[in-house]
């Protein structure tokens, strides 16, 4: 038996896995072999789900059969959709919400009989959750504003769709890469906790709407998602000061304050995907408000080269440009770590698939570190 105890599982190896790879040190990620930065600069988020899926890029055809599959099952039932309304107007957290539509999409499963061996049958059960959980959130935001949900578009990609359903206008082309983009460097990052989450799950052979389940419950604790969200709380409380952001930045750091977005558990350079978002942020800031590209351009300026959190391994992370981003596509703040889950989705049921092909459940030990040879005494002499 083991006697090395490893908080967090950190350092721990328990399982391989051919869909992504993370160099800390380099400041790289790939997906399936392809560097995070070719895909999204090359790719669609539909094309990513495939290689995720599959384990090789799509040709023409298998995308375009592949993407109709996904726009075929993007309506969900009037039985979610009530729930969603109902969530809404009990002022239900997102994630929450997320979490319960997930669940009860498994009743509306044509295929629920399918027997838990079948992996065919779990990733088109994979596909269904991913096409219908951007139909859900939307109307979740839309009941939010005391409006109707949209229906999807049939001719919009996943990305663009999501847009239009929270708004009900087709938006800019832009915007449509932008949010693919986001989607496609959110799919997938090694064994995370929502995805090792969802491989412990999925190890016992239940269904692939129980992991995915369990993978947002993960995702919605602080440690986990949401730090894009306080990221965009830190810019927004700079806007309303009557400082200088750069003065803002500098009397925070002075304070002590942690700036979030800034570190991350694998890497020690700044985040891949921090940089190909930073490079939308200009983008979107070229054509709009730029306050928010100076506001975090500054601040990473500041604490990563004048302060030298950069030669300590603390660099900006994906969230830190996520959060501006997703807030100048005109997406709700407490809608950012919903979106993480609409598209790390695509990596949980991949590795959910990927890990019953030669499946062992997972079962891990404990320490025991409780009293020893307990007399045990009857309730009425207690």
């Amino acid at each position: 038996m083991a006697d090395d105890l490893k908080k967090g599982l950190e350092g721990v190896l328990v399982a391989e896995s051919g869909l992504s790879s993370i160099d800390g040190d380099a400041g790289r990620l790939i997906y399936r072999g392809y560097s995070i930065e070719e895909l999204a600069r090359g790719a669609s988020y539909e094309e990513v789900l495939y290689l995720l899926w599959h384990g090789e890029l799509p040709g023409a055809d298998e995308l375009e059969s592949f993407t109709a599959a996904i726009n075929e099952e993007r309506d969900v039932s009037e039985d979610v959709l009530e729930t969603m309304e109902r969530l809404a107007t009990a002022d239900e957290q997102p994630m929450a919400a997320l979490r319960t539509a997930v669940s009860m999409l498994s009743a509306s499963e044509p295929e629920t009989d399918a027997d838990p061996e079948d992996l065919e049958a779990t990733l088109r059960k994979g596909r269904r959750i991913t096409a219908k959980i951007p139909t859900a959130l939307a109307a979740f935001e839309r009941y939010r504003l005391d409006e109707e949900p949209v229906d999807p578009h049939p001719e919009l990609g996943l990305a663009a769709n999501f847009l239009y359903m929270l708004t009900g206008e087709e938006p800019s082309d832009i915007h449509a890469e932008t949010f693919d983009q986001a989607l496609i460097l959110h799919a997938d990052h090694g064994l995370n906790a929502s995805t090792f989450t969802s491989m412990v799950i999925g190890s016992t052979m239940a269904d692939i709407y129980s992991a995915v389940t369990g993978g947002v419950s993960a995702l919605s604790g602080p440690l986990h998602g949401g730090a894009n969200q306080d990221v965009m709380e830190v810019l927004f409380e700079i806007d309303e000061s009557d400082l200088d952001h750069r003065e803002w930045v500098e009397q925070a750091n002075e304070a002590g304050r942690r700036i979030p977005g800034f570190g991350h558990r694998v890497y020690n350079v700044k985040d891949p995907r921090a940089e190909i978002l930073q490079e939308r942020s200009k983008e979107l800031a070229n054509e709009g408000d730029s306050k928010w590209y100076d506001y975090t351009t500054t601040i990473e300026q500041y604490l990563s080269e004048e302060q030298g959190l950069a030669e300590k391994g603390i660099a900006p992370n994906v969230d830190f440009y996520s959060g501006s981003v997703y807030y100048q596509l005109g997406i709700p703040i407490d809608m950012y770590t919903p979106i993480f889950a609409m598209s790390r989705v695509g990596g949980w049921v991949g590795h959910v698939l990927e890990y019953q092909e030669d499946n062992r459940l997972i079962r891990p030990l404990s320490r025991y570190t409780g009293p020893e040879d307990q007399e045990f005494v009857p309730l009425e002499d207690r």
